[in-house]
């Protein structure tokens, strides 16, 4: 029962979020403002991680590829593959359900214990609307800027392993890259993470705003928003793999 609770309390929560907003132009300046927070901010982790991931990735496949009969150029189309059909969009969004999504668990709850969020409804604001709808948008307009970003650095690293470390020919790997290469997997990485941006967002703001209690509760909410959000986003990713790619 306690979980049929939390499903119809996260969809009223939505419905309020997703009405009319009062304002546009408040709506844009709070989405461009929410923009900077959660997508530009996260620049520098999916950078870092998608060079060092894609550099590994080429070191490992070039390490168990042996059999003299497979061209080396399979490496390239491994890394590449690797990075479109998984890593660039579900394992940089379960790093970001981490960053961003405890950074708005967090403070919307702290905007509750503070009574700011009661303060904006006594003024006749809608609260879900005002705070939760600009992180959504923002999350849904740039965290397929992030996906792209993560699988051209995630290359770079793989092609970096090439020249700098000698695992393999620089050609040969350039060669794989472009080898039986489907623009659709590039759809499917960018529709999986709409939908990745609209449960971290969704979630870690539900758990923020329905904060009770004191700063212990705030950490423990941003904690349980953390960890339902990555389940949520494991279980959409079969669900969208299993739709999408049959």
């Amino acid at each position: 029962m306690k979980l049929l609770s939390h499903i119809g309390s996260y969809f009223l929560l939505m419905g309020r979020a997703f009405s009319q907003p009062e304002k546009h132009s408040i709506l844009y300046r709070q989405t461009m403002r929410e923009i900077e927070k959660v997508g530009i901010n996260s620049f520098p982790i999916v950078v870092v991680i998608s060079l060092f991931v894609g550099a590994v990735i080429t070191i490992q496949t070039n390490f168990n590829i042996e059999n003299p009969l497979l061209p080396k150029y399979l490496v390239g189309v491994t890394v590449r593959d690797s990075l479109l059909l998984e890593f660039s969009s579900t394992m940089v969004a379960l790093i970001l359900a981490g960053k961003v999504g405890s950074s708005i668990a967090s403070e919307l709850g702290m905007m509750r214990i503070t009574e700011q969020i009661d303060a904006l409804e006594v003024m006749g604001i809608n609260s879900a609307s005002y705070l939760i709808l600009p992180r959504i948008i923002a999350a849904v307009l740039f965290f397929p800027i992030l996906c792209l970003l993560s699988i051209m650095v995630g290359l770079f690293g793989g092609y970096l392993a090439c020249t700098l470390g000698g695992v393999m020919p620089p050609s040969d790997y350039v060669y794989g890259i472009q080898y039986a290469f489907y623009p659709y997997y590039i759809s499917y990485a960018l529709t999986k993470t709409v939908f990745y941006a609209i449960i971290i967002t969704s979630v870690s703001s539900y758990f923020g705003y329905n904060v009770k209690g004191g700063a212990v509760e705030v950490g423990r909410s941003s904690t349980r928003a953390v960890v339902q959000s990555s389940i949520l986003i494991l279980l959409a990713n079969l669900i969208l793999t299993r739709t999408i790619l049959t």
